[in-house]
């Protein structure tokens, strides 16, 4: 077993659990190498008995804050714009698929910012691990494009149809507090005790019979990485054109001004 992925260290614990954490800090903003390296070592920990519960965390101010958007013009790479065609899946979404079809239950430890496809990522986790600074969001529709990541299909899955459909469509941010009310959240954890709290969660499941746990989770998962699959083929499909529109050029401007887009619908 390797201790690093690319950006991804990997630490595995007496008690059965594998820490998980990208090194991208502050902003741990992802791209298609970062999501190939990080399904690569699931696939690793899937294959490794010493490894039973596996945490996500990250180095830095934010968990996950997306893509870079911060620089307009440029392009993210391997973001939403990797798709060549609208019929062709996006590389990322591919790795993001490899991601969901590991067979080990994965707590997040959310920290600051889970953004855009950042919030696609710790949904991909069976639980996650929330404190006062964390703050998630799919702020999709203020870039002038729409969700990617799985998220159109895990976030009603763990919220509710209506409460997804809030989030998406204002693209408002939820504070940590908030998230837990909304059952974004499992555990709440002082600031300075989250990735505590993340691994004591972990290693409460990692005490378990191995084999029953892996059963378990796909009967509570069942077809969970076909129906992401299904689901980034049309974000994918929506987000090349829409990627295209003088509307996401300005979106891109404003969040990286800091101020309301001025839309104009084309």
């Amino acid at each position: 077993m390797r201790n690093s992925y690319g950006d991804i260290r990997v630490e595995l614990l007496p008690d059965f659990v594998a820490v998980c954490e990208i090194d991208r800090p502050p902003n741990n903003f992802f791209d298609l190498p970062l999501i190939r390296d990080l399904a690569d070592c699931f696939d690793d920990l899937d294959a490794n008995d010493d490894c039973r519960a596996i945490v996500l965390c990250s180095i830095g101010k934010h968990f996950c804050a997306g893509a870079n958007f911060t620089s307009p013009g440029e392009k993210p790479e391997g973001d939403v714009m990797a798709a060549e065609s609208a019929e062709q899946s996006n590389p990322l979404y591919n790795e993001a698929v490899r991601l969901f079809a590991n067979k080990k239950p994965v707590v997040a430890a959310v920290q600051g910012a889970a953004v855009g496809g950042g919030l696609g990522l710790a949904m991909m986790a069976d639980f996650r691990v929330l404190c006062a600074n964390s703050r998630l969001t799919a702020n999709f529709v203020k870039l002038g494009f729409t969700p990617g990541f799985g998220l159109t299909h895990t976030l009603p899955r763990v919220i509710g149809q209506q409460k997804a459909n809030l989030l998406f469509l204002t693209g408002r941010r939820l504070d940590g507090e908030t998230a837990m009310a909304w059952d974004l959240g499992d555990v709440y954890a002082e600031v300075d005790q989250l990735r505590e709290k993340a691994i004591e969660l972990a290693g409460e499941i990692a005490a378990n019979a191995p084999l029953a746990l892996k059963s378990l989770r796909e009967q509570m998962r069942p077809g969970l990485a076909d129906a992401v699959r299904a689901a980034t083929a049309i974000e994918s499909r929506e987000q090349f054109w829409l990627t295209r529109t003088e509307d996401h050029g300005e979106g891109v401007r404003s969040v990286a001004e800091r101020r309301a887009g001025n839309f104009k619908g084309r």
